[in-house]
């Protein structure tokens, strides 16, 4: 580690245990015994949300939770997301776009199309009415007409 310590002084920073002649760890200029070491390594280490073993290497973090690589998903084609966009459902399960659309997308009332976001637009804008969706752009021509005919 670059430092020389007194005999008394090389200690664990949890434990104050001597470490000479034990295995030993040292994170972040702290140096830590091996009993030690494992304890603070369990307790900052993140577990998959999905697997549920502990992540070792790389994370993915998405809608609050972490992920293996592997274990980040679409949860019906089961296709890996990591660097592809993704949408969710009310229940934050994670779909990739093609199968959000199919399973999961609203389809308008009124013209019978999914209701889906605009082209490099990460959201979707939909009317709710009497628990039917329209487009917003449908709704209107539909609340125009009606209030046309009306009159």
């Amino acid at each position: 580690m670059g430092q020389l310590y007194h005999d008394t002084c090389f200690t664990c920073c949890t434990c104050s245990e001597k470490l000479r002649g034990r295995s030993f760890y040292s994170v972040s200029g702290q140096v830590y015994c091996e009993e030690d070491f494992q304890r603070f390594r369990l307790s900052f280490t993140e577990r998959c949300d999905s697997c549920g073993f502990i992540i070792t290497d790389t994370v993915i973090q998405a809608v609050g939770k972490s992920f293996h690589p592997d274990c980040f998903h679409c949860v019906i084609c089961k296709h890996s997301l990591q660097g592809a966009l993704f949408s969710v459902d009310a229940e934050n399960q994670i779909y990739c776009i093609k199968d959000f659309q199919r399973s999961v997308a609203a389809v308008c009332n009124a013209c019978g199309m999914l209701i889906l976001p605009p082209e490099g637009c990460a959201e979707t804008v939909r009317v709710e009415s009497r628990n039917q969706s329209y487009h917003p752009e449908c709704f209107q021509f539909i609340y125009n007409q009606s209030a046309v005919n009306k009159s």
